[in-house]
């Protein structure tokens, strides 16, 4: 059985690091590359990390700064934010990226997923499902960065991405974003009950009793920002709290 894993996400608007509520980034969180001096040190198992400028804009990477990031990054990284194209992936990769997350390109172009899977494997693809609730227990996926809803179940969107290729997927929930009040356990368990492939919940930890109940609902990790951010919860606290509650995780901690 795969151990499960710890994440933690951060979110760079071309000059800072921010903070998520409800997809409002304009909470300051500062500097990435002092963030993940940070996060070497406190026992997460992966970084994800999101250019959320480039998603509005349609700028270019600044390969140099990734460069800079993945140097300093002991973890494994995953890189997303606008990318639209395969020479894209390839440059992030050659740059040091682990794996890279696609998102908002998806929605007009599906066969993305296909050529990527196909050219650099399907552990190197990973997929974002962003997602609100639009009326009565009706959902739809929203792109650029939360400022589209697209005509899209969240739930068979996940079905085809992983038909499609990807190696994995992150389901976050603009409506919990920021609030750490709790994962959206119910999407989670109906998408984690339809792909085979590792499903990473996002948005709304509060405690470390949110990310037990996602890795109940079937969640392969757990990524998380806020409750590093603004509380004294820490990678290496949530994980003595899992591995004495029965959950299988990657026990760096002394």
């Amino acid at each position: 059985m795969l151990k499960k894993r710890i994440i933690t996400t951060m979110l760079w608007n071309g000059t800072t690091l921010v903070k998520g509520h409800n997809f409002n980034n304009s909470r300051r969180a500062g500097s990435p590359i002092t963030t993940i001096k940070i996060y070497n040190s406190r026992d997460v198992d992966e970084i994800l990390f999101f250019d959320i400028k480039k998603n509005e804009d349609d700028s270019i990477f600044d390969l140099d700064f990734i460069k800079q990031l993945t140097d300093e990054c002991s973890v494994p990284i995953t890189i997303g934010g606008g990318v639209k194209k395969i020479y894209e992936i390839t440059d992030l990769l050659l740059t040091g990226a682990d794996k890279v997350a696609l998102n908002t390109e998806l929605y007009s172009n599906p066969n993305l997923i296909d050529e990527s899977s196909k050219k650099f494997g399907a552990q190197t693809i990973v997929v974002g499902i962003d997602f609100k609730e639009v009326g009565r227990n009706t959902f739809r996926c929203v792109s650029h960065s939360g400022k589209k809803i697209e005509n899209v179940d969240p739930i068979s969107w996940a079905i085809e991405c992983a038909k499609r290729g990807a190696g994995e997927l992150i389901i976050t929930s603009i409506d919990k974003d920021g609030l750490m009040k709790g994962y959206d356990t119910d999407m989670l368990k109906k998408i984690t009950s339809k792909v085979t492939i590792p499903v990473v919940a996002s948005g709304g930890a509060g405690s470390y009793k949110d990310m037990l109940d996602a890795f109940n609902k079937g969640a392969s990790a757990v990524a998380a920002a806020s409750i590093y951010h603004f509380t004294e919860q820490t990678p290496a606290e949530a994980k003595r709290y899992l591995d004495k509650n029965n959950v299988l995780i990657r026990k760096n901690f002394i």
